[in-house]
């Protein structure tokens, strides 16, 4: 079983094009090689090829790494399924992950939220769903400061405070509000449960 990201930059015309594409190629290189595991086209689409126990964390943390750029944010579908056909490029690869990824992006298009998990069971695309809708009431509002923190804590999860507050140059105080505001417990509460079930989906 893998997991693919489908997704897009929202508002990517507010940002330096440049800005933005960077954060996703230093990012995406520590995760694959491109084009066989990941790839950004058509402007601001991309398409990433990763293990499925850590999907949502990456693409929370990709949300993150965007939400860092003012007045940007990010829409993506995770497919969960498997890989039928490895093409030379990830554009030219399929299977059922690629195929809910693909589909599940569209219809994001035209809702209201940013983020959604398409796997073989209903059941728990419906869970995990609603508890994403949740979320993103305060993920989508994310500022700069909040998402800055977030990304540094999901990539050095094993950092103290002092080191965290150490590295933004603030007192401990300060790092201790900026997780509140950004309601990292949450965000760290929805990633465990998504570790502990989500193989229960494709059984």
């Amino acid at each position: 079983m893998i997991a693919v990201l489908t997704g897009d930059i929202v508002k990517s015309s507010s940002a330096d094009t440049f800005i933005w594409v960077d954060i996703l190629k230093q990012y995406f290189s520590t995760l694959g090689n491109t084009p066989t595991e990941w790839d950004i086209y058509r402007g601001d689409e991309f398409q990433l090829k990763i293990s499925p126990e850590n999907a949502l964390l990456v693409a929370i943390k990709i949300k993150a790494l965007i939400k860092s750029v003012e007045g940007l944010d990010v829409r993506i579908a995770i497919g969960l399924g498997e890989e039928t056909y490895v093409g030379e490029g990830i554009s030219e690869s399929n299977g059922s992950a690629y195929s809910r990824s693909g589909r599940d992006f569209e219809t994001l298009k035209g809702l209201k939220h940013n983020l959604v998990v398409a796997t073989s069971s209903t059941v728990y695309n419906n869970t995990l769903n609603l508890m994403l809708k949740l979320a993103l009431n305060f993920m989508d509002n994310w500022s700069v400061v909040s998402a800055e923190i977030t990304t540094i804590v999901l990539n050095n999860p094993d950092w103290s405070q002092e080191k965290i507050a150490e590295e933004l140059g603030v007192k401990q105080s300060a790092v201790s509000q900026r997780k509140k505001r950004a309601r990292l417990h949450l965000v760290l509460e929805l990633l465990k449960y998504y570790k502990n079930t989500y193989k229960k989906a494709s059984e």
